[in-house]
This record gives structure tokens, sequence and C-alpha cells, in this order.
């Protein structure tokens, strides 16, 4: 087993508890679940920063986890100021496993430094806003889908172990809204960031790739859905289905770039 592999698994595992200590039945934010959290964030952004050396690297497996570091830090700080998104948990582990599984089978896959010609701070700041995003919008698509789970319980009458533990339908759109909102004003804060950064390095304003029409297309969903919240009131499953739309137009534009040149293409 390489030294690489041996840590990642490492960063892998400091997820799982946090991920078992919310099927507590009688579980909540006691000093266990706090500790396991915070674990969880440790694990993978120790990995996250000795993977870097000193440069940023744009591979499949580090853009990953650093997804999940996003992920599970900005997860850790709306539990800690929130009253009930920390029931998301059970999803949010599992989803947060799954993506560093992941990473780690394709950990091997070729990387190269992020190299830059743009001013020095605007590409930080892209990368920063543009990870804060993707870590906001998976929050909402696990908060959607839970949205959605709870809805389905109630209308078939039959709860689950796991929808017992989530938050309830009001409180699973009313956290999705919030998120939602900083999300768009964090995506058009990096919309912005990556246009400047590209007119720094090439004298234009926007590239017709992949990844920008997916961004471009992602923000303009989830403008009209929180448009279609305030002025109509849409919610449940049509609204759970939109935020789950603009969560795979970003992981397309974002991981799902990554995947394609840097494993499909190789």
């Amino acid at each position: 087993m390489t030294d690489d592999l041996f840590f990642s698994l490492a960063a892998l595992a400091a997820l799982v508890p946090a991920t078992l200590l919310a099927w507590r039945r009688d579980g909540g934010r006691d000093a266990l679940y706090w500790a396991a959290l915070a674990f969880a964030v440790a694990g993978p952004l120790a990995w996250v920063v000795a993977q870097m050396h000193g440069a940023w690297r744009t591979d499949f497996s580090t853009t990953l986890w650093v997804d999940v570091v996003a992920s599970m830090a900005l997860f850790a700080f709306a539990a800690a100021i929130t009253s009930q998104i920390w029931r998301l948990t059970p999803l949010i582990g599992f989803y947060m496993i799954a993506l560093g599984a992941i990473a780690t089978v394709w950990e091997q896959a070729p990387h190269e430094p992020l190299s830059a010609t743009a001013p020095v701070g605007w590409t930080e700041v892209h990368i920063l806003l543009s990870t804060t995003t993707y870590g906001l919008l998976t929050i909402a698509a696990v908060a959607a889908l839970a949205a959605f789970l709870q809805d389905r319980a109630l209308k078939v009458k039959r709860p689950t172990a796991l929808t017992r533990l989530l938050p309830s339908v009001a409180d699973c759109e009313s956290l999705l809204v919030r998120l939602l909102v900083i999300c768009e004003i964090v995506l058009a804060l990096g919309l912005a960031t990556g246009m400047a950064t590209l007119y720094e390095e090439t004298g234009s304003l926007f590239q017709f790739d992949h990844k920008n029409v997916l961004t471009v297309t992602t923000f303009a969903v989830i403008g009209g859905l929180l448009a279609a919240h305030y002025r109509t009131g849409i919610r449940g499953r049509r609204a759970a289905r939109l935020v789950l739309l603009a969560y795979l137009l970003l992981t397309l534009g974002y991981p799902g770039v990554k995947f394609v040149t840097d494993v499909i293409m190789v």
C-alpha cells in the first residue's frame, strides 16, 4: 500500500464516525457529535493540505477531496448556527463517503499544478468562491433530497428510520431557500471573478466551454427557482427536483469536466 493510498483511506475513515453517530435515535448535538464532526472536517482537510505541497492541484481526485472539505466545513458551520440542519448528517455523511471513495479510486490519475497568468489573488479568490459555491449547493441538494424523502414518506404514510432522523419538510424547505440565496450570491461573485481572471489571461470576458456554460445555466436555474418561490410559492417535489437539477449541472461543469479530461481522455 502506497503512502498516498494510506492517507486517502485515513481521510475517508474520518468521515465514518459522524455518519454513524447521526443514526442514534436519541442522539443530538452533544459533545460526541461535535467531536465526530470536527474529525470529519479535519481528516479530509489534512489530506488536501498534504496533497497540495505549496501548489494548487487540478486533478480529478483532489477536486473531489476539496469538494468534500468545503461541504463538510460549511455544513459544520451551518450546524453550529442553525437548529435543524445538523439532522441532515446521515445523508451528507453518506454522500461525502461516496465522494471520498471515488476520489480514492482515481487518486492515481495524472495531475498537474494550476498554471495561471492572472494577477496574484484573483485566481485564489475565484477558487475560494467556486469551492464555497459547490459546498453550499451540495448542502442545498442534500436538503432537497431530505425534503423529497420526507414528502414521499408522508404521502404513503410510511416513515422510515431515516426520515425519522431528518428535518421536517417545512424545515428542509426553509433551509433550502436560505442556502440557495447565499449560493446565488456567492456564485455571482464567482462568475465575476472568473470573468476578471479570464480577461487578464486572454483579453476575453467569457469563453464558451462546457464549464462556463453549465455554470451560467446553474446560476439561471437557481435564480429562476428563487424567483418562482417568492412569486408563486413553489415548493415540495418540484422545487427539490429543480435544486437537484442545478446541482447536477454544477457537478457536470466542475468535477465532471475534470473527470472527462483527467480520466476518460487520458
